[in-house]
């Protein structure tokens, strides 16, 4: 099986030693993503909406350096700080997916890099 690391300057660089995505044969492993712009290299975390629409951003940028979309995702891991949120989050993440959802699982965390609210990984397939 080969081993690729998928990079783009259309999502953050990491902010520790991994990398934004591993395409392993037909799946595409993706890291964490947080709410940074990749243009500015500002948080846009205004609210848990906005800090949502630039995560799924950051993961479709991903995506689509390997030709691929939400369409291909089959796994998502959504990690927040605040299961209050959850509505809010769910709302914006679900707008994504145009009913062909993945599975997933929404876990709270003490804390996050960056002291975000939010990050999501991904597991999609060819």
């Amino acid at each position: 099986m080969t081993k690729t690391i998928i990079k783009t300057p259309n999502a953050p660089g990491p902010i520790g030693p991994y990398n934004q995505a591993v395409l392993a044969g037909d799946i595409l492993f993706i890291s964490g993503q947080v709410c940074i712009d990749p243009s500015t290299g500002e948080m846009k975390n205004k609210d848990i909406q906005e800090e949502t629409h630039q995560v799924m951003h950051n993961l479709k940028s991903i995506l689509q350096e390997v030709g691929m979309g939400f369409g291909n995702v089959i796994k998502t891991t959504i990690f927040i700080t605040d299961m209050h949120q959850f509505g809010a989050v769910n709302e914006v993440y679900g707008k994504y997916f145009e009913n062909n959802f993945p599975a997933r699982e929404t876990v709270q965390v003490s804390a996050l890099p960056k002291f975000v609210n939010v990050e999501i990984s991904m597991i999609a397939i060819i």
